[in-house]
């Protein structure tokens, strides 16, 4: 394990001081569940990514195509969107723009990395179906009291729902950015919750314009009080935000994330007509 090499990218910004740090392992053969789990417990990033061989009949051309198991600091979780835009952006620079496709445990993802005009690389992620379910009102009530939220800084617009783009998230609207600004919940009490409810992070939204949202990911169940940038519950809220109606059927959104942390990145949302499937973009960076 000492010899297995560990690399730090960005994921949604091109500073390497901004978005979501994550750890990926290009060659994780030969690492158990136990040594991947204790290179992200070392590593301290909210995931790190650790790629093998593909499965069977996986498809994708000869050498671009991966399994993905991804890591945060205290469990595995079945997918996850920043880590994945730095794989690919790793990716990238290795092997060149084009398309890739990874197995997760959440379903096939397929990822495109495109270069930029100014030589900097963008990887933009195919989730998995989504779908979204209603939250039970005592459920709601003991997220409000970890959170320290009044129900009144609810945006009445935004109904709390569970969503899934590959890990499931709760989906509540802040009604004003102040109350987004101000994040001090109580860690232990929302991690219990989160766990009973087969949560991932908790994705904390204020809306901005018709199309640009200001986010924050609570993310207890990984060891993380909070996660920069992310991918997985982009996709998520992109889902739940056309299925109630909030933005177009085919629209692309704007999310900034990060900017309270001192970390500021920016997700793009791509919903398509007649595509259920969410894509969630972004530009990477290494990390030296």
């Amino acid at each position: 394990m000492t010899d297995t090499e560990v690399l730090r990218y960005t994921a949604f910004s091109r500073d390497p001081e901004g978005g979501n740090p994550a750890g990926v392992v290009l060659d994780a053969a030969g690492l158990d569940a136990g040594a991947m789990l204790e290179i992200a417990a070392g590593l301290g990033y909210s995931e790190t990514a650790f790629l093998t061989d593909p499965p069977e009949g996986l498809g994708g051309e000869p050498g671009r195509a991966f399994a993905v198991r991804y890591f945060s600091p205290k469990v595995e979780v079945p997918f996850c969107g920043h880590a994945t835009v730095a794989t690919a952006v790793a990716l990238g620079e290795r092997i060149g723009p084009g398309e890739l496709v990874f197995a997760t445990r959440a379903g096939t993802v397929p990822v495109s990395v495109t270069e930029s005009p100014d030589g900097g690389l963008r990887a933009t992620l195919t989730s998995v179906e989504p779908r979204v379910e209603e939250i039970g009102a005592e459920d709601l009530g003991e997220a409000l009291a970890a959170l320290g939220w009044p129900a009144a800084d609810l945006d009445p617009e935004f109904p709390a729902r569970i969503a899934y783009a590959g890990a499931r998230h709760l989906v509540l609207g802040a009604a004003t950015r102040a109350r987004l600004a101000d994040l001090d919940y109580d860690f232990a009490r929302l991690e219990a919750l989160m766990r009973r409810l087969d949560l991932v992070t908790v994705q904390l939204v204020h809306r901005a314009g018709p199309a640009e949202f200001h986010v924050r990911n609570p993310f207890p169940v990984g060891g993380v009080v909070e996660d920069p940038a992310t991918g997985a519950a982009a996709a998520a809220f992109g889902a739940y935000a056309r299925e109630l109606g909030l933005v177009p059927e085919e629209a692309v959104l704007t999310l900034h994330q990060g900017e309270d942390m001192g970390r500021p990145g920016v997700l793009m949302v791509e919903l398509r007509a007649g595509d259920p499937r969410v894509r969630v973009g972004g530009e990477g960076a290494r990390i030296a």
